[in-house]
């Protein structure tokens, strides 16, 4: 039987040569799939010991992306997507919302439960009449006191869609305040600009973001009609890549996967994987894969092989 030469990463050495370059000047940008640029060639691996909402958000600002881990339920990765997808974003579109006559400790309980320092209030049409922050309920004592006898109504700091990064922060300085209601014509909430998202722009300039201006996250699935299951929530919660994600990707039941996944929605980023040879990269690749991952086993802790 002939044995053909395999190498690992720990068996070659790159000689070095003369460059005409200094570390400065290098350019680590690289693309993920044909949609997805990345400013640095990093992806943290989807282990349950390695990558949840935190290192996600980490990894998308440092201009990588991060792979949540499937050892979660479908509702606890769909929530460690959307963590990843709120935490910073050009405008928070659609932002969480509440109605004058619900309650100091619900908008209390909204704020804890989604990591949010203001609601915009509106009526049960949509229209904006207030807002309510950390200063309207700093000293509020009583849970069952109304929202319309705390949140601010007069002279709300408003602007329309498609406002600039550069007015807004105007704005935001000469009105000595921390966020902007992005309103339609009709005066509905659209959309919410905090002095935060801008400060983590300014702060991760090379940060992986969608076209909202929102960090990007990928996250793992499996085969089968639960993977499937799983693929539709991720998909929902506007997660940005699907990693169909086995031991051995060179499997029909990974072909399958990643066809209803291109089925269900053309546009969605799809990595399969793994494989470790050039015949299982074509079939991933012949069944719409946009990306393969490759290397069984390489890691220093993993027993797959």
């Amino acid at each position: 039987m002939e044995i053909n030469l395999g190498l690992t990463f720990d068996d070659v050495l790159l000689r070095p040569a003369e460059s005409d370059i200094v570390p400065s000047q290098a350019d680590t940008r690289t693309r993920l799939t044909r949609e997805i640029p990345l400013n640095i060639p990093v992806v943290s691996s989807a282990m349950d010991t390695v990558t949840e909402a935190d290192m996600a958000i980490v990894m998308a600002q440092m201009g990588g992306i991060g792979v949540l881990h499937r050892n979660l339920s479908i509702e606890e990765q769909c929530a460690a997507v959307r963590a990843v997808k709120r935490f910073e974003s050009g405008m928070v579109v659609n932002p969480i919302t509440i109605e004058p006559n619900a309650t100091l400790g619900e908008a209390q309980a909204l704020m804890k439960n989604h990591r949010i320092s203001g609601i915009p209030v509106v009526e049960s049409g949509g229209k904006l009449v207030g807002i309510l922050t950390n200063r309207d309920v700093r000293f509020a004592d009583n849970p069952r006191q109304p929202v319309r006898e705390l949140m601010t109504s007069q002279d709300l700091a408003t602007v329309k869609l498609g406002t600039s990064g550069d007015e807004a922060r105007r704005l935001l300085h000469q009105r000595r305040i921390e966020k902007l209601l992005v309103v339609d014509d009709a005066f509905h909430c659209i959309g919410l600009i905090t002095v935060k998202d801008i400060e983590k722009a300014v702060t991760f300039p090379n940060a992986t973001k969608d076209a909202a201006g929102r960090l990007r996250v990928a996250a793992a699935t499996t085969v089968g009609d639960k993977g499937f299951e799983r693929t539709e929530a991720l998909l929902a919660a506007e997660c940005d890549v699907i990693i169909i994600d086995t031991a051995h990707g060179h499997n029909k039941d990974v072909a399958r996967a990643v066809d209803r996944v291109k089925k269900l929605s053309n546009s969605a980023q799809v990595v399969a994987g793994n494989v470790a040879t050039a015949e299982a990269t074509r079939a991933l690749i012949g069944a719409g894969a946009d990306a393969v991952k490759v290397g069984i086993g390489p890691g220093s802790i993993c027993t797959t092989r």
